[in-house]
C-alpha cells in the first residue's frame, strides 16, 4: 500500500458523490452543457488503405480513402459523446475550407467547439494514415506551429472550466498552453486529466495538480528516465508518480498491455488478444473509456478494463476515428 495520506486521496473521491474530484471533494456537475473539455489538436484525417506498403520507387493503388475529422483531441472528443458525455473541444483549425468542414463535422458528432480558435491566415493541419492489409502503417503529419494552442487560446476557453468538470490535455501541445490549462483547470476545481509527458522543466507543478495521468510506452520510458518493459517496472514508476499528485497512474507496459495503479492497489491488464488493423487512435479511446468511467463512479479496476476495452475495439478497423458504444463502459 501506498502511503496513507495518498490512500485518503482516493477515497475523497467517492464521498458524497465525489467522481474522481481528487483533493478537492467536488461533486460531479449536474445540469446541461459539455462536462468534459478537451485540450488538443484538431485536424483533417486522411486514410488510405493499401494493398502492401510500397518500397522506394514504386506505386501502390489505394483499395480506400477516407478522409474524417481527426487529430488526438477530436478523436477523443468524439469517443466521449459515443460513450454518453457532453464534451467540449479546445483547440485551432484554419480560417480555410478545410477548417469549416472539420467544425461541421464536429457538431454533427455532438462536440462543443465554442472554444475552437479559427487561425486566420492559417491552413488547418493534415494527417496522413496509410495502413496495408498486414496492417503495417505509415503516418505522416502536416502540422503548422499554427494550429497548435497558444496561453491565449486556453484563456479564451476559460468559459467552460467550471466547478466538477472533466479536464483532458494531451500534452502534444506546446509546454505554456498546457501549463496554462492544468493551472486554469485545477484552480477552477477541475478534475485534471493529463495524456501524455510533461515538460520536465514544469513537471513537478503540472503532476501536483493532475488527478489522473497516463503515458503510452514511449512516454512512460521518458517520463519515467528508463525504460518500462515489465509490470514490475512500470509499478515501481507508477508508485513514484502517485506521490507526486496523480490519485492514478496508467503506464503503457511496452506491448505487453496496461499498468493502471491507485493509492491503495493496482492492476495490469495484458494486451488484448485483438487482431491489429491500425493502431492509430487507441490511445484517444482508452482515455475515453478511462474518464467515461470514472465519471460514473466505478471502481478504479474496472474503470482500466473499460479503457482497455475501447482501446481494443478501435484497433479493429483503420483511422483514427473511434467507433463505440455505451456498451463498452459495462466492463
Amino acid at each position: 500500500m501506498f502511503e496513507a495520506a495518498a490512500s485518503s486521496k482516493l477515497r475523497a473521491m467517492h464521498n458524497n458523490g465525489a467522481v474522481l474530484s481528487g483533493r478537492r471533494g467536488i461533486p460531479a456537475r449536474a445540469g446541461h452543457g459539455p462536462d468534459v473539455v478537451v485540450f488538443g489538436q484538431v485536424a483533417r484525417d486522411l486514410v488510405l488503405l493499401v494493398d502492401a506498403m510500397p518500397g522506394p520507387g514504386l506505386p501502390a493503388g489505394v483499395c480506400q480513402r477516407r478522409e474524417l475529422l481527426g487529430g488526438q483531441g477530436a478523436n477523443q472528443a468524439v469517443a466521449l459523446t459515443q460513450l454518453g458525455m457532453r464534451p467540449a473541444l479546445a483547440g485551432v483549425v484554419g480560417q480555410d475550407d478545410i477548417g469549416q468542414r472539420l467544425l461541421t463535422q464536429a457538431r454533427r458528432d455532438q462536440v462543443d467547439v465554442s472554444a475552437v480558435v479559427r487561425r486566420p491566415g492559417t491552413r488547418s493541419a493534415l494527417i496522413v494514415d496509410i495502413v496495408d492489409s498486414a496492417g503495417r502503417w505509415r503516418y505522416l503529419e502536416d502540422i503548422p506551429g499554427e494550429t497548435l494552442l497558444t496561453e491565449d487560446d486556453v484563456a479564451a476557453g476559460r468559459h467552460l472550466l467550471l466547478p466538477g468538470r472533466w479536464v483532458s490535455v494531451q500534452l502534444q501541445q506546446p509546454p505554456d498552453a498546457v501549463l496554462a490549462a492544468v493551472t486554469g483547470a485545477h484552480y477552477a476545481g477541475c478534475r485534471v486529466v493529463l495524456d501524455g509527458m510533461p515538460a520536465e522543466h514544469r513537471r513537478a507543478e503540472i503532476l501536483s495538480m493532475t488527478d489522473v495521468l497516463r503515458a503510452d510506452a514511449r512516454e512512460a520510458g521518458r517520463l519515467t528516465g528508463s525504460a518500462v518493459s515489465t509490470p514490475a517496472e512500470a509499478m515501481k514508476h507508477a508508485a513514484d508518480l502517485l506521490r507526486q499528485g496523480p490519485s492514478l497512474v496508467a503506464l503503457a507496459v511496452g506491448d505487453l498491455g496496461n499498468l493502471i495503479a491507485w493509492p491503495d492497489d493496482s492492476v495490469f491488464l495484458p494486451r488484448p488478444d485483438t487482431p491489429v488493423v491500425d493502431p492509430t487512435g487507441a490511445g484517444e479511446a482508452f482515455m475515453a473509456g478511462l474518464i467515461a468511467a470514472l465519471a460514473q463512479d466505478v471502481d478504479p479496476q474496472r474503470a482500466a478494463r473499460v479503457a482497455v476495452a475501447a482501446a481494443a475495439t478501435t484497433l479493429g478497423h483503420p483511422g483514427g476515428r473511434p467507433n463505440l458504444t455505451p456498451r463498452v463502459l459495462e466492463g
